[in-house]
């Protein structure tokens, strides 16, 4: 059963059931009292691991930057929450410092990341299927994988802090079950289990295991790599999609962009000056390796911002490129604007030049993050609108918008390494309903583009369905617009060379599309394309 299968049912029996035993033993009978915890010791079928240390010495205390992770994880599978809005509350409130809160978001993220693989190594180390296992005390068996395989803690830590994190937050009596299961773990290294859980034959079904990605995910990042023009050309594209796979694990650095408003070049000089480095890639921004970004006052006043630079680097191109829509550059819409982020930067650079933005959302409870976001703004540069964007046309102005972004709801496989549950959440059949919804946006969005002005179709995902089948159906539909070419307005604004020329023979509507690769410039895989209206 894959990840993305069980964890539904395992969080629907959270309440009850059998933590099960390790392989070759017997059922752990489950005895709770009225808190719904162990009150027995129980058997793991394997035979007990005793310590020296007398139960009163055993430490019964889970430590505070474990236990942040183990709950982030499970407000991820319980609650559906998601990590990254999770994870940096916890840290405030546990107080952790700065080494803490890095441990914590490497354990949160790395076990969300390698769910698939660090399942398919518990399901050697018991005798059930895996959804027989209470969800909390799966959720800590897979913290404790993610230790002992892919973290540099010593065994011997991984194995007492994560009976102790058990015995803290479930109870005692699975803890020795654990603590058999993953003794069990550690009595191989990485590559053996690897060899044991991935197919032989090293293609990419063995990928999916090895990269911990779901095997549909890496087909169709495979597609992606051959259908975009700046990768279509790799002479190898299995090391290609191997890079690609490897990115997508790899921890990702917070990403800052000083707001070209009052005090922003000042807040990001002070992250620097807080050992931030300058970013290689987009003006104004940086990267921040020092754990929770939460700490930076420039973040409290809003006038610096966490956002990865691709999408940095996707507001400042529609910002730059030519209109030819006179007054109507005076106005410009982002037509999905929740949660904020280009809004945020767009409204910036708007007010640079004395234009507003309209930031639509339909959601209330986003609408109210995109309020939050623009807070570093002056006001007099945006507004917030709450409502559909396909009903955009009700509260247009006459003349239309001279620029507008559609950066439309999406799978989100470009950003896979930031939001490392949502790998295990989409499915192919998500497919059908984004892409229906992207076409319905954008055709809102033409009908609403100002003679002249210009659209920025952009998305967080590098699926050919979502970009490049996307941006040809919209040609079709919508002959009159002309293309610009998304990979020279993206270089514009870049200060170094992000080599997405074309290679001779693409055809036209393909090679004025733009990708940007986590592999290749260390962003979030985000997808440009733009489109400029006939003057009447």
């Amino acid at each position: 059963m894959s990840a993305q299968d069980g964890t539904a049912g395992r969080d629907r029996r959270r309440g009850g059931g059998r933590s099960g035993g390790a392989r070759g033993g017997g059922p752990h009978e489950d005895r709770r009292d009225a808190a719904g915890r162990q009150r027995h010791r129980g058997r793991s079928g394997a035979g007990r691991h005793r310590t020296a240390q007398a139960p009163s010495q055993r430490t019964r205390q889970a430590d505070p930057a474990r236990l942040t992770a183990y709950r982030v994880v499970r407000a991820v599978h319980a609650e559906d929450a998601y990590a990254n809005l999770v994870l940096p509350r916890r840290i405030r409130e546990a107080r952790l410092d700065r080494r803490d809160a890095g441990f914590a978001t490497e354990l949160a993220y790395g076990t969300l990341r390698g769910l698939g693989l660090y399942d398919a190594v518990l399901a050697r180390c018991v005798d059930r299927p895996l959804d027989a296992i209470d969800a909390p005390v799966l959720d800590a068996l897979r913290l404790g994988a993610h230790q002992l395989l892919h973290m540099r803690v010593p065994a011997h830590a991984a194995l007492d802090a994560t009976v102790a994190l058990v015995r803290a937050e479930i109870g005692a009596g699975p803890s020795g079950f654990v603590n058999a299961v993953l003794r069990r773990v550690s009595e191989r290294p990485l590559e053996d289990w690897l060899a044991d859980v991935a197919p032989e034959d090293g293609g990419d079904a063995a990928r999916a295991v090895r990269h911990s990605h779901p095997a549909w995910i890496v087909r169709a990042l495979r597609q992606a790599l051959a259908g975009h023009p700046s990768t279509a050309g790799a002479e190898d594209r299995d090391a290609e999609l191997e890079a690609l796979l490897a990115a997508d694990n790899a921890a990702p650095v917070v990403n800052l962009v000083g707001l070209p408003v009052p005090g922003g070049a000042e807040a990001l000089q002070a992250a620097i000056d807080d050992g931030a480095e300058p970013g290689p890639l987009a003006p104004g921004s940086a990267l921040h390796h020092g754990g929770d970004a939460g700490r930076l006052a420039g973040l409290r006043e809003g006038v610096l911002r966490v956002q990865d630079v691709g999408s940095q680097l996707t507001a400042r191109a529609l910002a730059a490129v030519e209109t030819r829509a006179g007054d109507a550059d005076g106005r410009w819409l982002d037509l999905c604007a929740g949660p904020g982020g280009k809004a945020a930067l767009l409204a910036a650079l708007a007010a640079e030049r004395g234009a507003t933005v309209l930031a639509n959302e339909v959601a209330p409870h986003r609408a109210e993050l995109v309020r939050s976001a623009l807070a570093g703004v002056p006001e007099t540069a945006w507004q917030v609108r709450t409502g559909d964007g396909r009903t955009i046309a009700d509260d247009a102005p006459a003349g239309g918008f001279g620029r507008i972004l559609v950066d439309a709801p999406c799978t989100g496989l470009g950003a896979l390494r930031r939001r490392p549950e949502s790998r295990w959440r989409r499915t192919p059949a998500d497919l059908a309903e984004l892409t229906g919804l992207q076409a319905e946006l954008l055709d809102a969005a033409v009908g609403v583009l100002a003679p002249g002005g210009v659209l920025a179709y952009v998305t967080c995902s590098p699926h050919v369905a979502e970009t490049i089948v996307q941006v040809q159906d919209l040609a079709r539909r919508h002959p009159e617009l002309e293309q610009l070419d998304a990979a020279a307005a993206l270089q514009d604004v870049a200060l170094a060379d992000l080599g997405l020329t074309a290679p001779e023979g693409t055809d036209p509507v393909t090679a004025y599309t733009a990708q940007l690769w986590p592999h290749r410039h260390g962003t979030d895989a985000m997808f440009l394309a733009l489109f400029r209206a006939p003057i009447d």
